[in-house]
């Protein structure tokens, strides 16, 4: 007979072809009722066949046992059924048979033709046997009462097991396959769940790359030029000192600026640490890096209120770097006019990582930087020439994470715009980037 999920699941667990043990338990109890029952009826059926008594309680003791394999054989315990229905025996056998062989998984040609068989055989029986009943005057009904009864015994001895065994059947196919969905859907789940967090560990690493990328444009740049002044100060103090108190005023300046961008943002990540711990989870790392790319464009929501960098700041950031020291020029190109706050911001960062990459790498060399406003997009370009001699070179010694590319290039790239860099011929350096203006 058809298994059970649990069963599936769990494994045989009893002896021989039985699953569990108390199916054997019952199989085995049925199969003695019936032995019993079969055997009483041997004795009638030794008298009417004129054979020793101890022969038709044998036949009847080894027919009636046959249901001990009904869960492995249903067809042969129905066709005993059949073969002992003339010895009017094995009533029990041939209910419990026929419901046996209906809740089975076999073919309902196989259950049909069986079903039939016995009805028909059970018809004929009780026909055959009412018939000699009235003809010996032990019933005196009318002639109506002979197929009457052989229809009805014949139907309530196959009907209801076979309708039973069919329900049953169907209902234990029914609930193994909904336990297959059940199972199906929770490895659905489980795969969903590895899929989500696979997507969170992505976007964890995402936000951590972006914090990292808004606390270099934030402070890198300042600290550079904070660098820059302190060796130009360090050159001129005895030569100039009127230039050395402005280079130490600027120092002063842009390092309190960049102290205060990087308070803000370790408040922000000191503020979501306390959260964690009296929520007992981790830091939002999505939360984190909106405050601390807020903090960087010194603002709360620098897409709707504006306040990031924008373009109209570049002439403050080349004066910054003309302060320093570098001789550079900026030319626009078009007409202006306002764009995005992210497309100005992301401009303004490349300009401002391009100009630190200057007073790293080619301290003291000129820089032209070019802005050209295009019909749809934004072009800038920042290319510096060869650096002077190296005993003219600046002493600061900044040191470079190497970064600063990447982090434009992936600015750019996520406004879906195109960005180039790479040494010049004539021994400089350029950073090319276009942004789409929508």
């Amino acid at each position: 007979m058809t298994m059970t999920g649990e069963e599936h699941t769990g494994g045989p667990t009893g002896p021989w072809w039985w699953a569990r043990w108390r199916s054997a338990v019952l199989d085995g109890s049925l199969a003695l009722v019936s032995a019993l029952e079969c055997g009483a009826e041997g004795v009638p059926f030794a008298r009417d066949a004129a054979v020793p008594l101890w022969v038709g309680v044998l036949f009847g003791l080894l027919s009636g046992s046959v249901l001990l394999v009904r869960r492995k054989w249903p067809i042969a315990v129905v066709l005993v059924a059949i073969a002992i229905t003339p010895a009017e025996m094995g009533f029990l056998m041939g209910i419990v048979g026929l419901y046996t062989l209906a809740a089975c998984e076999l073919p309902r040609r196989v259950i049909g033709a069986l079903a039939g068989m016995s009805l028909l055989g059970t018809m004929i029986v009780t026909f055959v046997r009412v018939r000699q009943s009235m003809a010996s005057g032990d019933l005196t009904l009318g002639d109506w009462f002979v197929p009457f009864a052989a229809v009805t015994t014949s139907l309530g001895l196959t009907a209801p097991p076979l309708l039973l065994g069919l329900y049953v059947g169907a209902r234990r196919r029914l609930m193994e396959s909904l336990r297959e969905r059940a199972d199906s859907l929770e490895r659905e789940l489980q795969l969903l769940a590895e899929r989500a967090e696979e997507r969170a560990e992505w976007a964890r690493g995402e936000e951590r790359t972006r914090i990292a990328r808004e606390m270099h444009d934030v402070v890198a740049h300042r600290v550079s030029l904070m660098v820059v002044h302190a060796a130009a100060l360090q050159a001129v103090a005895r030569k100039d000192p009127e230039k050395a108190v402005r280079n130490a005023a600027l120092v002063g300046d842009m390092g309190r600026q960049a102290l205060t961008e990087l308070r803000e943002m370790l408040g922000v990540l000191r503020a979501g640490e306390d959260v964690a711990g009296r929520r007992g989870a981790g830091v939002p790392l999505a939360a984190v890096g909106e405050a601390a790319a807020a903090a960087a464009d010194r603002a709360v929501d620098e897409t709707a209120s504006g306040d990031g960098p924008c373009l109209s700041e570049l002439d403050e950031l080349i004066g910054q770097s003309a302060a320093a020291g570098m001789a550079v020029e900026l030319s626009v190109l078009g007409e202006a006019r306002s764009y995005a706050a992210q497309v100005e911001q992301t401009a303004y960062r490349v300009v401002q990582e391009a100009l630190t990459n200057v007073h790293k790498h080619a301290a003291g060399a000129k820089t032209h930087v070019r802005l050209a406003h295009r019909v749809s997009e934004i072009a800038m370009q920042v290319e510096n020439e060869a650096p002077p001699e190296p005993g003219s070179a600046s002493a600061a010694g900044l040191p470079s994470g190497g970064n600063g590319l990447v982090g434009m290039r992936e600015r750019v790239a996520a406004l879906g715009g195109v960005f180039v860099s790479g040494p010049t011929d004539a021994g400089g350096f350029r950073v090319s980037a276009v942004i789409p203006a929508a």
